[in-house]
């Protein structure tokens, strides 16, 4: 049984109409509560905030023998307009998202699964420090942009294109799925070396709690900028020569 199928049956038994929106709002609020203190460097996140996450996964991290591309200088702010990663398939336009009356990020609408939410008060894609972009990982009836998200794999390619006419490229350096009751905000949100420009997607999974009636996880993939171009190519070679097997 699919994965899918089997919370749309879950759904189907435990929610009452409207309720699973609800809970997944929910889940969402818990991951992106600590972001009110995160601006373009983390400095006082608290510890301990946790939240749902996606698929059923152990983290894979970066594998012995996957050489990776060195990273290369950050870029000049530009906003992004649209994310792709070839691996997955995903071709997605980017929303800008704010914090909710709560002080939580609210994510993408959910009559827009296939959308990508970016925390438009934190770094901006290709630029120094990390940016980061949320994405539901199904909605009551059908999968959305990041159900496959944990299945990407440290070499992919996630390319962002923004509104400076530029490409931003990263390379996928690891993929982690951090449990609600050990989320570590400062990993997840923090950069992993200083001076780089780097990207977190994030999305919800694990499997579904019935009792707290959210998801027990976070998966968190981790990207940094290794090429740059202007939508015909990138003009570094660092990342040009990586397989993602693309399904374009």
């Amino acid at each position: 049984m699919s994965k899918w199928r089997h919370r749309q049956e879950v759904a189907d038994r435990d929610h009452t109409s409207g309720g699973g929106r609800l809970l997944m709002g929910v889940a969402w609020a818990l991951l992106l509560l600590g972001l009110w203190a995160w601006g373009r460097e983390v400095t006082d996140v608290r510890q301990g905030i946790s939240a749902p996450t996606t698929g059923d996964v152990a983290a894979v991290g970066r594998p012995l023998g996957v050489e990776l591309p060195p990273a290369v200088r950050p870029l000049e702010d530009a906003r992004p307009q649209r994310v792709d990663i070839p691996a997955l398939g995903v071709q997605a336009p980017v929303v800008t998202r704010g914090l909710d009356p709560q002080g939580a990020v609210d994510p993408p609408p959910y009559g827009q699964p296939g959308t990508v939410g970016w925390y438009a008060s934190g770094v901006r894609p290709g630029a120094a420090g990390t940016a980061l972009f949320v994405g539901h990982v199904d909605t009551e009836t059908r999968p959305a942009v990041f159900y496959h998200l944990s299945e990407v794999r440290p070499g992919a390619t996630v390319r962002v294109v923004r509104d400076d006419g530029t490409v931003a490229e990263f390379t996928v350096e690891g993929v982690q799925v951090f449990a609600r009751d050990r989320f570590d905000a400062r990993k997840v949100y923090g950069t992993r070396q200083s001076g780089r420009a780097e990207l977190r997607l994030i999305t919800c999974g694990g499997s579904f709690d019935r009792d707290s009636r959210t998801y027990t996880a976070n998966v968190v993939v981790s990207a940094y900028l290794t090429g740059t171009g202007t939508g015909k190519g990138t003009s570094s070679s660092a990342s040009s020569g990586i397989s993602t097997g693309a399904r374009l």
